[in-house]
């Protein structure tokens, strides 16, 4: 997906998005123009989480609404739940928490180049969905590359998602668990997405 501007975005859905409007450059920024909005109507706040939640996990239109009608579909979970762990699970989003990468946006590059193995076979596609029991490693050619160098010091102090079991040595993680909703560790409203999508 092609982001765009990432200042102009971040002005109209929130700094909180994007890693790199995250900084004392962006507020100085930001204190001199005007912030745009979505209206005050009820349908232009639903639109904007789903804005805010499609640019956070750096998804296309078509794709999201995918996802979204998926966890409604689902049979004994709650929607929001869902659309959380399908979120989530996906490989590009998983080496983004464990920190190994930058970035999501990194994350789905490095995927795509083929960095990374889940259960010992070289996966190159970022929305590829981990489960239960999968083994997440980078590869043992990757780790060769300076790209990787400093991989391990990166993640000595990063705090890995509970769901997740990570070896910082070997950087090698294992799915544990599914990841569960919790609304602090997103920064967009999930339940006013599911009323946009249900209209």
């Amino acid at each position: 997906m092609i982001i765009g501007p990432r200042y102009k975005i971040a002005r109209r859905l929130g700094a909180d998005i994007f890693q790199k409007t995250q900084s004392p450059k962006y507020a100085l920024r930001v204190g001199k123009t005007l912030v745009k909005g979505y209206g005050r109507s009820e349908f232009g706040a639903q639109l904007k989480e789903k804005q805010r939640a499609r640019f956070f996990y750096g998804l296309g239109e078509r794709q999201f609404s995918r996802y979204v009608k998926k966890a409604i579909a689902r049979k004994g979970m709650r929607d929001d739940e869902a659309l959380y762990m399908i979120l989530e699970t996906r490989l590009d989003s998983v080496i983004e928490r464990l920190g190994l990468a930058p970035s999501r946006q990194a994350a789905r590059q490095y995927v795509s180049h083929g960095h990374f193995t889940v259960n010992g076979k070289r996966v190159t596609i970022p929305s590829y969905s981990v489960g239960v029991g999968d083994v997440i490693r980078l590869r043992e050619a990757s780790e060769k590359k300076p790209l990787f160098a400093h991989a391990r010091d990166s993640v000595r102090d990063r705090e890995s998602p509970v769901w997740l079991r990570f070896d910082g040595q070997k950087l090698e993680a294992t799915v544990v668990g599914m990841p569960k909703l919790t609304r602090t560790a997103i920064p967009f409203n999930i339940g006013a997405i599911l009323e946009f999508y249900r209209r």
